[in-house]
């Protein structure tokens, strides 16, 4: 179970936003401003479609903060929707149409809707404004410990960034943010960008890649010993929570498969670079590469964690696609639904909210206590890959259960 929870409420055109985020230390700085800085990020974007020129998204602390510090109550936020102002007083047309792709209708076999729009109004992405002011709290969380969570798109349609391996994540990160199509390779950004046009021009969509990187992170976070528990089944579980994300990876993960053992495994070595270990004199454990992701076992390893997730393109297009009008029972053309044309650039600040939110829950597990005072002194204690954190016996032992019969058969046999 987490420990840091939290719900989303609303309507894609209702009134408001709202979530509920349970589990947060006391004592943490937050104010509307942190939060809003992801909110912002989340609507600029080139694909983006007609709603997020109408939306101006700003959170409202209603609780959880005092004087700008969090008091290890639940927290609540709320975002209005501006849009519920052209729906308030008017009659809602019905929608009995389903459309490809969309919980139209496997909304309305699970839940028996008499009509499609109640699943449109909870599934559509309009709801991960939330998802965002949450991250937006516990990207501040892992800041207090040096933790950074971010991203960047790789792919759109089949334009493919070139990134240099060599190219620190903190640059990619702001070359990044410096692209309205979130890719850090100035050439791939400008034909993804024409891509997008294109498929705007067809009255189409467009999915694509992008990757989440988290740096600083200690090892040791995650467990090998409970599935439910394994740290790359729970980040790749946050990533396909978002809509339309249908495929994740941890580092080159597909590329992986189609190699050799010893092509894929990351070696252990002692760190001989003058001046990159932590302490004087003791002996840091790392990793030649990174092909695991940051990630063996369940557990951080110490090195950057990398996630890509494969976002396919958004189900409401511009032209219309085949369906049946459930009211009818006759076949029946889709009717568009304001949407984006590429989603993948906004996409990749809800994938850092859910990351985000993930490994602030593993590190709470991890710290314990009730306050930010409490957890510091905790986060530096920690054991660290280094020889001095990690005496060895070196002795020969018995496992020490007791069997029946010498471990014979309870059956006789």
């Amino acid at each position: 179970m987490s420990l840091l929870r939290f719900l989303t409420a609303g309507e894609s055109h209702g009134p408001a936003l709202t979530a509920i985020l349970e589990g947060m230390i006391a004592g943490l700085p937050i104010t509307a401003e942190i939060i809003n800085r992801d909110l912002a990020r989340r609507q600029i974007a080139y694909g983006a479609g007609g709603r997020m020129k109408i939306e101006r998204d700003a959170a409202r602390i209603t609780a959880g903060v005092m004087a700008g510090l969090t008091t290890g109550a639940p927290i609540s936020l709320e975002v209005s929707n501006l849009d519920y102002r052209a729906w308030a007083k008017r009659d809602v047309p019905p929608m009995t149409v389903p459309r490809p792709g969309h919980a139209d209708l496997t909304g309305a076999i699970k839940y028996g809707y008499r009509d499609l729009r109640p699943a449109l109004e909870r599934a559509s992405a309009r709801e991960t404004a939330m998802r965002v002011a949450v991250g937006g709290i516990c990207r501040a969380y892992l800041a207090q410990f040096g933790i950074t969570v971010g991203g960047y798109v790789t792919g759109i349609g089949e334009v493919d960034a070139a990134i240099p391996d060599e190219l620190p994540y903190p640059e990619r990160f702001a070359l990044a943010e410096a692209s309205d199509v979130r890719c850090p390779d100035p050439a791939a950004a400008e034909a993804m960008r024409q891509a997008i046009w294109e498929t705007m021009q067809a009255k189409d969509t467009l999915g694509g890649v992008f990757e989440i990187v988290a740096l600083g992170l200690p090892p040791g976070l995650g467990s090998h010993v409970h599935f439910d528990r394994k740290l790359d089944g729970r980040l790749a579980a946050a990533l396909m929570s978002i809509q339309a994300i249908k495929g994740v990876e941890i580092g080159p993960a597909f590329a992986n498969a189609r190699l050799r053992g010893t092509q894929v495994h990351d070696e252990i070595v002692l760190c001989d670079v003058p001046g990159t270990c932590e302490v004087p004199g003791t002996s840091r454990l790392v990793r030649a590469t990174n092909r695991a992701g940051g990630l063996e076992g369940g557990i951080t390893t110490g090195e950057p964690i990398v996630l890509r997730a494969a976002m396919k393109p958004i189900a409401t297009t511009l032209t219309p696609m085949q369906s049946v009008d459930l009211a009818t029972g006759e076949p029946a053309p889709t009717r568009y639904e304001r949407s984006d044309f590429c989603a993948v650039p906004r996409a990749v600040v809800i994938g850092e909210a859910m990351v985000a939110w993930t490994l602030a829950d593993e590190l709470l597990r991890k710290l314990g206590g009730d306050s930010l005072a409490e957890q510091l002194p905790r986060f530096a204690a920690l054991r660290q890959s280094r020889l001095e954190d990690l005496p060895m016996d070196n002795a020969a032992w018995r496992f020490g259960y007791e069997t029946n019969d010498e471990g014979r058969r309870t059956d006789g046999k």
